[in-house]
């Protein structure tokens, strides 16, 4: 168990390591610092290099493993799981990306051998517009739960300051907006209502080589209907979502990945008070993702995602991106 300072060594010097390592070093260094940083790709390196001159960068992925008391894994989907591996069996624990894998069996075979020494990055886990919601559901406010409802929208896939990644989160084999953004509303459904199960619907992929571009299916989450509705092109928004959760006294809703919302008795909704856009509540539940992240690694309790409920999610995904036109 770590006692000391927990080191976190980052693999994928793209977006996402960029972002977490910027998390990291907005820390107390005594609770959890950078390690290093790896990637295959030398631009990337040099790109990280003058942007953050302060942090190593290890000749390999082997060497940044060894430094690290956690490795945090941020490359593309199909690597995940062979430095997973890797960092497990240096006896070192594993926070990543999801999905888990590009390949379901082998997500299943990793969540079974690693038991609870790895998490996945779900920020809604530590937002806190989810808990304000989870608040408003305790309170009553929406009565007996009666349904959820899941839609996002995209002026085009992928999003303008993913641009740099297009080679793989455009692909049917990676990429697509269901694995990139519907994952993480179907992980909240899962965490405030209850188990994924019964999965209908079919993905729409009109151009050869290229991920999917509308999404429509129904599901259940505990006992909950569930229908999730996707599309690219369909609203001048880079980026729109709603998550709502409908009771028989009332509704509330995540808007936009951070505004928590009542719906009024005039059929309006109401944000919560502390409400922030999702560039200022991005930062707040990083910084409790990590909190999570040092539990994890000292082994004590956290509330991040298990491996096992990202693997139920990745589970759903999954069926649905196989499923053609109804």
């Amino acid at each position: 168990m770590t006692t000391g300072s927990v080191a976190i060594g980052i693999i994928g010097a793209g977006i996402m390591g960029e972002r977490m390592l910027n998390a990291i070093l907005q820390q107390d260094p005594a609770r959890v610092h950078a390690c290093g940083l790896w990637d295959p790709a030398r631009a990337a390196l040099l790109r990280m290099r003058n942007s953050f001159p302060q942090v190593a960068q290890a000749g390999d992925a082997a060497g940044l493993i060894s430094a690290s008391d956690c490795v945090y894994i941020a490359s593309p989907p199909a690597s995940h799981l062979a430095h997973a591996r890797a960092a497990l069996a240096a006896g070192k624990t594993v926070f990543c990306e999801k999905p888990l894998s590009i390949d379901v069996a082998d997500a299943r075979a990793f969540v079974a051998q690693a038991g609870d020494r790895g998490a996945v990055n779900f920020p809604f886990a530590s937002s806190l517009a989810v808990a304000a919601i989870r608040n408003w559901m305790e309170a009553g406010d929406i009565g007996t739960p009666r349904r959820v409802a899941i839609d996002v929208g995209f002026a085009a896939w992928p999003r303008p300051w993913q641009a740099d990644a297009a080679g793989w989160l455009d692909r049917p084999m990676q990429g697509g907006f269901t694995r990139e953004v519907v994952s993480h509303f179907l992980f909240l459904a899962r965490r405030l209502v209850g188990p994924l199960s019964g999965l209908k619907g079919h993905a729409v992929f009109p151009e050869d080589g290229r991920s999917e571009r509308r999404i429509e299916a129904t599901l259940q989450a505990g006992d909950l209907p569930v229908t999730l509705a996707g599309a690219v092109g369909a609203t001048s928004k880079d980026d729109h979502n709603v998550w709502m959760l409908e009771g028989d006294r009332g509704a509330v809703r995540l808007r936009d990945w951070s505004i928590a919302e009542r719906r009024q008795p005039d059929g309006t909704w109401q944000p919560a008070p502390d409400a922030l856009p999702n560039e200022q509540a991005r930062p707040l539940a990083l910084r409790r993702q990590l909190e999570g992240v040092v539990n994890l690694t000292r082994g004590k309790p956290h509330h991040l995602a298990t491996l096992r409920e990202a693997l139920d999610v990745q589970e759903v995904v999954e069926a649905l991106l196989r499923s053609g036109p109804a």
